[in-house]
């Protein structure tokens, strides 16, 4: 046989073979054949496919169904600024502290000339009620909400809220998707939370993190000499950015319970921490501006400081717990009350407080007239007061709608004058000037103490009286008065 013959002969042997043996093996072990694991020891690669319908996902590691549910009643909310000859930031964010910024982004290349910008909003109602935060939206000339389906809408601002940094806006439409409430008060320190936003233009964005802390103050209102602002904030570490502002910061029920206001940053975008105003809180402020048009704060009347160690040796405080009364106003709720200096209070009706902010969150809640119950601690021993809550005047009243901006215009606190007063003065009307900072009245010269008689020869009585008759006028104004001393004052400013 020549050599091709015997090659050809080996190669049908081989082949022939190797079938016979594959057909043996196949008879021998059947099970076998094609497994690549066994049940004792379940390995899969990364390239073999394999089923994964029966695959199921612990409920609290879940976000799809929160996330799906919140999108669509997130907005995107552009503003428009004209031309403006002097303007540092439509925002006023020169007055905060550059470490915590909002996180509106500086975005305003060309200050002069016309500029836009953006931020987010969360509908809370099908009839296109929004909320958002104050900063997205100040001194705007023009706001434009964008919903994630794309349609477009003209806003008007209803009303605004600096001490929370929160804003109402309004669209036209109906059957809109919307955010329910949820309960901010019982979430826990490790709770997952989704933030959805806009950030840098990225619409619909849902980040995930936890609950950090809660009743976080970071001083971001504050320091804008905004002596009432209140920051009791929910603290978490779900990515935000430039442009989340005003957006919603909800639980893994898809119900809100927060709106992402500020991030703490040197540099002006996430490094870690961001902040949220509770939704108990925005619930409370956002109804009173539907209602009332202004947000209606009642005042307890005293100046807090939290039970540190170095508070607790300069007193001789046993307990860290509760917070610290460090002054009590005249006239005030808690002068009423019988509340003093140096006393601890420990509990807003049933809610513990151990902190400022905490004490701020819970009086925040409730209005002018509103009773409260104010557990304390003096001596030793534990006492229950009934506080009336008073507005910024003084006085039991809702504050009318524009009354809160005339006296911030003014930069003053009034009270009305007791008949003592008026018999010693012999003057029948008159509102006492309790308190001045910064503003018009300082401005003109007048001091604490000054009895407003008179404006533009028309008399007064009460605060109220005065901001309505303020509120009706424009350019220059007479004022006209008298001090404790009997010296008489004649001052002129503008509105």
């Amino acid at each position: 046989m020549n050599s091709k013959g015997s090659f050809i002969g080996l190669l049908f042997a081989s082949v022939l073979g190797g079938a016979v043996s594959l057909g043996g093996y196949k008879i021998l072990y059947p099970e076998k054949m094609y497994t690549t694991y066994s049940t004792e020891n379940p390995v899969r690669f990364s390239n073999y496919e394999y089923d994964t319908s029966k695959v199921t996902v612990p409920a609290g590691l879940n976000f799809i169904s929160a996330a799906d549910m919140v999108r669509p009643a997130v907005v995107h909310i552009r503003t428009f600024y004209e031309a403006k000859e002097k303007i540092q930031n439509p925002h006023g964010q020169n007055q905060m502290d550059p470490f915590f910024r909002d996180f509106f982004g500086d975005q305003f290349q060309n200050p002069q000339g016309p500029s836009e910008a953006s931020g987010s909003g969360v509908i809370l109602t099908p009839d296109g009620y929004i909320v958002t935060n104050n900063h997205v939206v100040d001194k705007a000339d023009k706001i434009e909400v964008v919903l994630e389906n794309k349609h477009k809408y003209t806003a008007k601002i209803l009303g605004v809220d600096p001490t929370t940094d929160l804003a109402l806006l309004k669209i036209e439409e109906a059957n809109l998707p919307f955010v329910r409430f949820g309960q901010s008060d019982n979430l826990r320190v490790g709770e997952w939370v989704l933030a959805v936003g806009n950030p840098f233009n990225l619409n619909s964005t849902v980040t995930a993190g936890i609950v950090s802390a809660k009743a976080r103050n970071i001083n971001i209102l504050s320091r804008a000499d905004n002596k009432y602002a209140i920051e009791s904030f929910i603290q978490t570490d779900a990515a935000v950015n430039p442009g989340n502002s005003g957006g919603a910061l909800v639980n893994l029920k898809g119900e809100l319970i927060g709106i992402n206001t500020a991030i703490a940053s040197n540099t002006g975008s996430y490094t870690g921490y961001s902040f949220a105003v509770p939704a108990t809180l925005v619930k409370k402020i956002i109804d009173d501006l539907i209602k009332y048009g202004e947000v209606q704060r009642g005042l307890l009347g005293v100046s807090i400081q939290d039970v540190s160690s170095e508070l607790a040796d300069q007193k001789g405080i046993k307990d860290f717990h509760g917070v610290y009364v460090a002054g009590v106003s005249e006239n005030s709720s808690a002068k009423d009350a019988g509340i003093k200096e140096g006393d601890i209070i420990l509990k807003i009706n049933e809610a513990v407080v151990n902190s400022s902010s905490e004490l701020q969150e819970q009086v925040a809640r409730y209005r002018p007239g509103d009773k409260l119950k104010v557990t304390y601690l003096r001596d030793g021993k534990e006492s229950v007061a009934t506080a009336t809550l008073k507005n910024k005047l003084g006085n039991v009243e809702i504050v009318k709608v524009g009354e809160s901006e005339i006296y911030q215009s003014l930069g003053a606190t009034f009270e009305e004058l007791n008949k003592a007063e008026k018999a010693k003065l012999n003057i029948s009307n008159g509102v006492k000037v309790k308190k001045v900072a910064k503003g018009k009245l300082e401005n003109a010269g007048v001091k604490e103490g000054f009895i407003i008689t008179h404006v533009d020869k028309n008399p007064v009585g009460k605060p109220a009286e005065l901001a309505e008759q303020l509120k009706s006028k424009k350019g220059g104004i007479l004022i006209e008065g008298i001090y404790p001393d009997g010296l008489k004052g004649y001052y002129g400013i503008g509105l």
